[in-house]
């Protein structure tokens, strides 16, 4: 036997050792973190070794380095002493949980066949294990699961149809014996929304629920689709319509019912898709379906006929409160549009909603209707622009929130921010999608005169009987991280200056701080291995543009990394490189002001998205006026065009032509030398 069949035989039986004590168990719940949702679809760990008396004692006890690109923005998991992760393209990791140790590693190689569809996100939000498998959704469309022990592929499903513009960077949702995935893709091309089931052993589709109806010359999937289609207007279908599942689902074994978040409306504007109006549905949704059999059962629209792009697709939390001094179970929901639900689970009814941010699209929820108020003016009628509160960043975005059944509070990673809505320029009834590139959202850019408040975010305490703030805790920073919670009284978030921090659940006092090296975005979770308590977080900054950022995090120097943490961890991080990287320029580049004009709206809708506004980019990808590649047009060519860089997430734009590239050098380096203008 040679060496390497040695190591990897030993490798695999530690992984077979430690799943086997899983299954002896610890036996106490909450030992392991198998989904998005924790045990309980509340981000909530009922264990308490590491307690708000003792956490001054938490120290890093390992971390591992990651080496894929682009970006780690993902909810690891952990079960009988193994973590798994997926870091940049769903690349799955499986590490030993008490010492970091990499056990295997799968590769589903995304960026060969994706496309187009590295253009549209940076990586996977989450995992999921059942049965002895680990399940992961692609870029690409592809449901895939892996031998839990071994990281071998086990069966591959295509979800998405052949050359749609759909993707998934969500997590997959399991529940006896399957396992759903939704995907994005509407905010890119003309999509409608979709989830799909599969068994979990084979891999066979079981049951698949469309969260919008298509068109009605076609017939309609179900009697739910039916009823749907009379609630819009127009020819939706040739928009797609939108309302996919991009992110948060939740099982219910009490009704064996699973809830899935649907997306906006695609486009946005509803004067486009929808132009004599309706709800739309069942965008901005939760939908119970039967888990059996994906039927309808019930729905609640938060936002009928929405035009902001808000959304359902937060986290859907799954609770027992006493209201009214009688237990019920109910869903509790932070949406993009500044309201938090408490919604009764068993009819999918109302129970109370109140704002948790700055709000002015609506005055109120009616609690009759479930319904809201709103503003006539907010949803920008004849071309009149309005400043609408919350944002499409959402007052609560896709960071997860946490509910703690001991103090009875959520915590979300809250944000107060607006925008200007306005029609997009010329006649809406002649409005087309941008083919090639990013989907026009149908709205058009803010008046001069209209001036946006800065952004600020929060850790907020809500309490959803009472419906009002516990407390907040004022942040740096556009957005911060996931919140996760425990029974020893803490919670858990990352937060964009490079600090993880851990604060007393019932007052929000800070009780204990890591500095990261790095922005914490993704979500903490917390399990035993080898009967110790663990805490996992996933650091690196996932920012776009660098304006308002506490500190400016480097994509060439930052380093991805899972941090984990226990009680008397004598690890210690590396130096984090300190190097600031300058704005380069060379003199003898002319700038033709007219190519750079060009460059700028090149720019704006391929390279923003990743590369932030103006080429000031906030640690998602490199600083381009720090770059020598654009530079250089053979260089700048290859990268651009003929995609060398691919495996690191940067996408290849084929349909650009060599005076497209020049144009797009043009504008970075007017933005280059603007920055050193600046500083001088």
């Amino acid at each position: 036997m040679r060496w390497r069949d040695r190591i990897a035989g030993a490798t695999l039986a530690v992984v077979a050792c430690l799943l086997a004590a899983s299954a002896k168990g610890p036996g106490q719940t909450g030992a392991d973190w198998p989904g998005y949702g924790g045990m309980n679809e509340a981000h909530y760990s009922p264990l308490k070794e590491i307690t708000d008396k003792n956490v001054g004692r938490l120290g890093l006890a390992w971390f591992h380095d990651i080496e894929v690109g682009p970006s780690s923005y993902t909810a690891p998991i952990a079960v009988g002493g193994v973590l798994y992760f997926a870091g940049g393209h769903s690349v799955v990791h499986a590490l030993d949980a008490r010492t970091g140790k990499l056990l295997w590693r799968y590769d589903p190689e995304v960026w060969k066949v994706a496309g187009q569809k590295m253009r549209a996100a940076w990586g996977s939000r989450g995992i999921a294990y059942a049965n002895g498998r680990v399940f992961t959704g692609t870029l690409d469309g592809r449901l895939i699961a892996l031998d839990a022990k071994t990281g071998k592929l086990l069966w591959s499903a295509m979800t998405i149809e052949s050359d749609d513009k759909r993707y998934i960077s969500g997590a997959p949702w399991v529940f006896k014996d399957k396992v759903v995935i939704g995907h994005g893709g509407a905010d890119f091309a003309p999509v409608r929304g979709y989830v799909t089931a599969y068994d979990q052993a084979s891999g066979k589709p079981a049951w698949r629920f469309y969260t919008v109806p298509g068109d009605p010359a076609k017939g309609f999937e179900s009697p739910a689709m039916a009823a749907a289609a009379k609630t819009w207007t127009g020819e939706w279908w040739k928009f797609g319509g939108g309302g996919t599942v991009w992110n948060a689902m939740a099982y219910d074994p009490r009704f064996n019912r699973l809830y899935i978040g649907t997306g906006n409306g695609s486009p946005w504007n509803q004067k486009i898709r929808s132009p004599g109006g309706g709800d739309n549905l069942f965008i901005c949704s939760i939908v119970a379906l039967d888990a059996d059999t994906g039927e309808y059962v019930w729905h609640y629209q938060v936002n009928p006929g929405e035009t902001w792009d808000y959304n359902a697709a937060m986290d859907i939390e799954l609770a027992d409160l006493t209201i009214a001094g009688k237990v019920r179970p109910v869903i509790l929901h932070a949406p993009k549009n500044g309201f938090f639900y408490v919604i009764d689970r068993e009819t999918g009814k109302l129970i109370s909603a109140e704002r948790f941010a700055h709000v002015n699209w609506a005055d109120r929820i009616d609690p009759a209707t479930g319904r809201p108020v709103e503003n006539p003016a907010a949803r920008y009628p004849d071309g009149q622009a309005f400043l609408v509160f919350p944002s499409p960043t959402g007052a609560h975005a896709a960071e997860a929130m946490s509910f703690n059944p001991g103090t009875g509070l959520t915590y979300i990673p809250a944000v107060d921010q607006g925008r200007v809505y306005v029609d997009a320029p010329g006649p809406l009834s002649a409005w087309r999608h941008l083919d090639g590139q990013r989907l026009s959202n149908g709205t058009g850019p803010a008046p001069d005169s209209m001036v946006v408040p800065p952004i600020t975010s929060s850790l907020l305490a809500w309490d959803p009987v009472a419906q009002k703030e516990a407390w907040r805790i004022p942040l740096t920073g556009p957005k911060n991280g996931a919140t996760a919670t425990t029974a020893g009284g803490l919670v858990m978030q990352g937060r964009m200056d490079g600090q993880f921090v851990i604060y007393a659940a019932d007052s929000g006092k800070a009780l204990w701080t890591f500095d990261a090296q790095t922005a914490v975005m993704a979500q903490p979770i917390t399990y035993l291995a080898g009967g110790r308590q663990y805490i996992s977080v996933i650091a690196g900054a996932r920012v776009v543009a660098s304006s308002g950022l506490p500190r400016d995090w480097d994509y060439n120097t930052q380093t991805w990394r899972v941090l984990t943490f226990a009680l008397d961890g004598k690890a210690h991080l590396p130096p984090a490189d300190a190097t600031i990287r300058p704005v380069v320029d060379d003199p003898a580049f002319v700038v033709d002001p007219v190519r750079a004009a060009s460059g700028k709206t090149i720019y704006a809708e391929r390279c923003s998205i990743c590369h932030g506004a103006g080429g000031a980019s906030g640690g998602a990808a490199p600083d381009l006026r720090k770059s020598g590649v654009p530079l250089s047009d053979e260089a700048f060519a290859s990268v651009l065009r003929d995609g060398v860089l691919a495996q690191r997430g940067m996408p290849r734009f084929e349909e650009l032509t060599a005076a497209d590239a020049r144009a797009l050098q043009d504008y970075i380096r007017q933005r280059a030398r603007a920055q050193l203008a600046a500083a001088n």
